[in-house]
């Protein structure tokens, strides 16, 4: 099969997930704790599959809120002296450095957030980046991929574990809110759900004219 690349597949954007663990659920005023990012890629036949992984802790912005609900939720102590963490700015740098290597290498104009309940990450995403005084964010600021939709459309369930479940992936509970281990199970349905559509129906750039 002479597949198109990744870049003529969602009209120039580069797909990359994105999970955010925070203090709360609301972006300018809760605190982001752990933010990790798996980068979407295109094998010879043109099916998606997890590329890397990127992730890194986050230390609260001067000020931040910290929801006890929150923190009871995703398990993260922000004061663990083993989190590693490091501040907003610097973990957004280590994010995007290598988000823009890729969007370079696949000749894409630049990324596109794919996330479960994806505004919530691109919210928390938009306002660190913000707070950080970051020009060059490379990911579109308001388009998204949300995988409780597109869930919902492909199997009739729209929270993650029983999207996974209904995809056929593995699921362990004890690893969820995690998020590397959310970012790279969303990673999987998003490919899962876009291959099996274009199994289905074909690619939607077959009709274009070379």
């Amino acid at each position: 099969m002479n597949a198109r690349p990744i870049n003529q597949r969602f009209r120039g954007f580069l797909p990359v997930v994105v999970d955010i663990e925070t203090g709360g659920v609301n972006a300018a005023t809760d605190a982001m704790l752990q933010i990790a990012a798996v980068i979407v890629e295109m094998d010879d036949d043109g099916r998606l599959h997890n590329g890397p992984t990127f992730t890194t802790h986050v230390e609260p912005f001067e000020g931040a809120n910290l929801d006890p609900k929150s923190l009871e939720f995703n398990g993260i102590d922000p004061d663990h002296p083993l989190r590693m963490a490091v501040p907003e700015d610097e973990a957004l740098k280590y994010i995007f450095q290598p988000i823009r290597e890729a969007i370079r290498t696949t000749d894409c104009s630049r990324a596109v957030l794919v996330g479960h309940n994806a505004w919530f990450d691109l919210g928390f995403l938009n306002a660190a980046v913000s707070r950080s005084g970051i020009k060059r964010n490379p990911f579109h600021p308001f388009s998204c991929f949300d995988t409780a939709t597109l869930s919902g459309l492909a199997y009739g369930q729209t929270v993650l574990a029983r999207g996974i479940a209904a995809a056929g992936i593995h699921w362990d509970a004890r690893e969820a809110h995690s998020a590397i281990y959310d970012a790279e199970k969303t990673a999987e349905l998003f490919c899962t759900i876009v291959n099996r559509w274009d199994a289905l129906n074909g690619h939607p750039n077959d009709a274009r004219p070379d």
